[in-house]
């Protein structure tokens, strides 16, 4: 098992003074203004994942996606649960992010490469094939924050494809780009699925699920609707929930 989550949950809490800051609270305080709010974005959610398993995740807006996908990837620490991951993670969640606007392409990518725990020597090596696949033969010595959010897109997926994890966790990573880019992204995701790697997908395409996923998790409100291998089944199941001829309470 490279893969396990044992009743993950992930309370967020709104209001209180780590978030607004001391003087607010001071000010709400004093104002008899000051409630605090718990919201669980992810409650109960149970899964597990071999090697090579590509696992799509589904589920309308403010289903908990993107927070089960920080836990899993370690960004975030479940509130309740347990996860165990063995190998290295490399998990794409906001394109852009992680990366310094005022260092260039170049330095950008071996940064990137250092923080997935990659020496330099295999960062050499993988350069110019993640600066290649990513388009970006022009551009590697401008700053990194004169790239277009495509560009920028193109260069976070290279990266995190090309540099070989174990887990690679991608939220709604293959929708960026132009069409031409989208397809080799996809052919890159099946030759990683095809080298061991496991994968996790967050997309809001049913069809890029049904004909890349080996597995699937439904997710709504929180909860966890469906998991397993019936990946047409639960796409859909969740398909007449969109088309108003299902319901969930």
């Amino acid at each position: 098992m490279i893969l396990e989550l044992h009743d993950v949950a992930v309370r967020y809490i709104t209001g209180d003074f780590k978030e607004i800051g001391i003087k607010e609270y001071v000010m709400r305080k004093l104002k008899h203004n000051y409630t605090v709010r718990e919201f669980w974005a992810v409650d109960g959610v149970s899964f597990s994942l071999e090697k090579g398993d590509m696992l799509g995740i589904i589920g309308t807006n403010g289903a908990g996606k993107s927070t089960l996908l920080k836990a899993v990837s370690g960004i975030m620490e479940p509130t309740k649960g347990r996860v165990k991951r063995e190998g290295t993670i490399a998990a794409l969640l906001e394109l852009g992010s992680g990366f310094d606007g005022d260092l260039t392409v170049k330095e950008n990518t071996y940064l990137r490469g250092a923080m997935l725990g990659y020496t330099r020597k295999f960062m050499d090596e993988t350069y110019r094939d993640i600066i290649d696949f990513a388009e970006l033969e022009e551009y590697e010595d401008r700053p990194f924050k004169q790239l277009s959010s495509g560009m920028k897109s193109r260069l976070a997926f290279s990266i995190a494809s090309l540099v070989r994890p174990d887990i690679l966790i991608l939220d709604e990573v293959l929708s960026v780009g132009d069409g031409a880019f989208r397809k080799k992204s996809e052919n890159k995701m099946r030759e990683i699925i095809g080298g061991g790697a496991t994968t996790i997908l967050v997309s809001h395409s049913l069809q890029q699920v049904r004909e890349m996923c080996s597995k699937i998790l439904w997710l709504h409100k929180g909860r966890q609707i469906e998991f397993g291998p019936d990946v047409d089944g639960i796409c859909d199941r969740y398909q007449e929930l969109l088309d108003g001829k299902g319901g969930l309470l």
